[in-house]
């Protein structure tokens, strides 16, 4: 971890030049290409400072910077047209991919290598008992309230709605940084030795590079990608799903990597707390943006979706509450996920 690869920090800034060189007329597969190139760079980058920091603050790093990832794209998307739903269907999406997609193939590739896996049950709990809150107060309850018409709290409660949300991860981060820190402490690290001071400060200030070329870039392709969404004759909700995924690569790889080596603690904690921040930090930041523009932004899921939501919640109380997983869980969460991939180009 000396030295940082060439592609780590030469793709953000071939980013930077490309903006600065073609400017609105780049071509869209190179913003393509340039974005999700940023977004391996920025999680790379946050590793190397994770690794330093060490447990739990490494993984409380990635889960901010996949955070700042989503937000900054779905702020760039608002910003450039008419989406009142693309907050919704990108943190609903995330929440898929994270909990059922992500999850379920850690789990089906450590069964399948390591026969058993087992984690440290209060931790996993903890994670889970602080998503469940933030996804329905978020996503479920402005579909059900009456002050304003269709799935879009009102000013009042989305404010208040955004304030519980940062109260709640705010406690989370003080049970695991300080109150109960061992609950979450893994025997080793994500990989490899700790990096030098001087290279963790030269990835810190490259991560910040990497953020500003993934919204930047991402604010040049919403429009490319809304088009050919449309063009597919896709559902708009398309769209998140691909910001998401676009976000969660990364760090996903990294969670699969972690459970097929039997470190299926490690992966619990990207996966689940990367989704934990992303709930309890973008919505307030997106209701901020939106209130400040005085756009509507459309929160409450439909009945369908609403119903894979809360039997990815049960089926995670399942999953979590025993402390030991198998192929059988796995294949149950990537069933979930499969059947909201089907659903949402059929709704």
């Amino acid at each position: 971890m000396g030295k940082l690869p060439l592609w780590s920090w030469a793709i953000p800034l071939l980013g930077l030049a490309l903006l600065l060189v073609w400017g609105a007329s780049a071509p869209s597969l190179l913003v393509a290409a340039g974005l999700l190139g940023a977004v391996f760079a920025a999680v790379h980058h946050a590793e190397t400072v994770a690794q330093r920091l060490g447990e739990p603050f490494g993984t409380l790093i990635l889960a901010l910077s996949v955070t700042v990832l989503e937000a900054g794209m779905i702020v760039s998307i608002m910003l450039g047209g008419e989406s009142p739903t693309v907050a919704r269907d990108s943190i609903f999406a995330a929440l898929m991919i994270a909990l059922n997609g992500i999850l379920g193939l850690c789990l089906v590739l450590g069964g399948v290598r390591h026969f058993a896996q087992s984690f440290r049950p209060i931790a996993a709990n903890a994670l889970l008992v602080v998503l469940m809150p933030l996804a329905v107060l978020t996503l479920v309850l402005p579909s059900h309230t009456i002050t304003t018409p269709g799935p879009v709290f009102s000013s009042p409660q989305l404010i208040f709605v955004s304030i519980i949300a940062l109260a709640l991860y705010a406690l989370f981060l003080y049970v695991q940084l300080v109150r109960h820190k061992a609950d979450f402490m893994v025997d080793h690290g994500l990989h490899g030795e700790p990096p030098s001071r001087a290279a963790a400060w030269v990835a810190f200030v490259l991560l910040l590079v990497a953020l500003l070329v993934v919204i930047l870039l991402a604010k040049k392709l919403s429009p490319v990608l809304e088009a050919g969404v449309a063009a597919m004759g896709a559902p708009m909700a398309v769209v998140g799903i691909v910001i998401a995924a676009i976000v969660l690569l990364p760090e996903g790889i990294t969670a699969v990597k972690a459970a097929s080596r039997n470190n299926l603690q490690t992966a619990l904690n990207l996966s689940l707390g990367s989704i934990v921040a992303c709930v309890g930090l973008t919505i307030p930041a997106v209701a901020g943006v939106a209130l400040y523009l005085g756009e509507p932004l459309h929160l409450g899921l439909d009945s369908s979706m609403t119903v894979l939501l809360g039997l990815t919640f049960l089926l995670l109380a399942v999953t979590l509450g025993s402390g030991r997983t198998t192929v059988l869980e796995g294949t149950m969460h990537l069933a979930v996920f499969v059947t909201f991939l089907v659903f949402s180009f059929l709704p």
